[in-house]
């Protein structure tokens, strides 16, 4: 098959900004690329990278692009001038994937392939607009009954496809772990950080005393992070830890995050976007890792968290939520390192069923199956 896969305007391609998305679909390129697959990728121009170039059998193109902005209508309309310089430069497919807003609307021939509209957030109300597409792939079934919520009449065009694992992972049980809470993701209001310091803060010293709590992730708005003000709020709150909460700042290479992610014997991920979350891939990075996941109760994280099976889950609803982390975490932290260690085998044996290998060839069934239809 000829499959074009086209990122979003923010991050280039290889991931050296970050970006879960760009990093899944960096790692699915190469997958379809190993088995013989035509790929072509095209992505946000960087300084630092060419405009055409081929990476482990995937040809990218590159195109300018832009920060992301704070507004959610300036967001959209950079979408709109960035898919408009895509679409002039779309190559002959079979298939082409994009999470883009607008290139679904825009892309209205079959040349460039068959539209497979990859749903990496929760909708707000544009499903509708993508009747022409033939294929909304929700990343959870959170993403696909939403999906299914807004527009009914779409429903036979969606499927259920995770994000894989984006990197391949070796045994780290051996590794030994430090008393570590680990946070990895945007320093965002949305993302929970707030949440999770006041739980620190809330534990008994004598909980506390031997752990520490590492924070990892971009700040700056132009990675989607909350901005100056908000890490400086945070981190004077942090502050009252007596330096039991360190902040490392963005890990971009994999090799330095992976070390992280087998250094800890807890994840933390309390996310509140109750409308955005789609299928986090640091958890599952975490989870392959060995780390044992403490999420919030999204209905998101329900596809791959089973509470004390493969990790645990707090409500975070309601005025008592840092309260319900903060319990959940003493409760935890009062685990032997055994027993922690057990849940992060069973952690790291439901990523494995993420592993990019088959979620790649779920994928390529799935273009198959379009292609195949009259």
């Amino acid at each position: 098959m000829k499959i074009t896969i086209v990122l979003g305007a923010f991050f280039p391609v290889p991931p050296i900004m970050g970006g879960a998305v760009e990093k899944v679909w960096f790692a699915l390129g190469q997958e379809f690329a190993r088995r013989g697959h035509e790929v072509v990728q095209i992505s946000r121009a960087h300084p630092s990278l060419p405009k055409t170039e081929r990476v482990a059998g995937v040809t990218h193109l590159r195109v300018p692009g832009f920060d992301q902005p704070r507004s959610v209508v300036w967001l959209k309309l950079l979408d709109l001038i960035y898919s408009l310089r895509v679409h002039r430069i779309l190559p002959r497919a079979d298939i082409l994937v994009t999470n883009t807003f607008w290139l679904p609307i825009i892309e209205r021939t079959r040349k460039h392939g068959l539209v497979c509209v990859q749903v990496q957030r929760g909708p707000k109300g544009q499903m509708r607009w993508y009747a022409g597409a033939a294929r909304l792939l929700a990343v959870s079934h959170a993403i696909a009954d939403a999906i299914i919520a807004q527009a009914p009449q779409l429903g036979a065009k969606v499927r259920v496809i995770p994000n894989p694992v984006p990197f391949r992972t070796e045994d780290s049980s051996d590794t030994p772990r430090s008393n570590t809470i680990l946070f990895v993701g945007r320093i965002h209001p949305e993302k929970g950080i707030e949440l999770l310091l006041r739980a620190v803060l809330s534990l008994p010293l004598e909980a506390f005393s031997n752990w520490k709590l590492k924070i990892v992730g971009p700040h700056e708005t132009r990675f989607g992070g909350g901005g100056n003000d908000f890490l400086r709020r945070m981190q004077r709150l942090g502050a009252q830890s007596s330096g039991r909460v360190e902040w490392l700042g963005p890990i971009f290479d994999e090799t330095e995050l992976k070390a992280q992610y087998r250094s800890c014997m807890i994840f933390a991920y309390p996310s509140l976007a109750e409308t955005g979350e789609a299928f986090p891939v640091a958890p599952i990075e975490a989870m392959a890792n060995g780390c044992v996941p403490l999420v919030s109760d999204l209905s998101c994280f329900r596809d791959y968290i089973a509470d004390g099976v493969t990790g645990f889950v707090f409500d975070h609803r309601g005025e008592r939520a840092a309260e319900a982390l903060g319990n959940r975490l003493a409760w935890l932290l009062r685990f032997g390192r055994n027993e922690l260690a057990k849940i992060g085998d069973a952690a790291r044996a439901k990523a494995a069923e993420l592993a990019v290998e088959g979620v790649a060839q779920r994928y390529l069934n799935d273009f198959a199956s379009l292609l195949a239809q009259p």
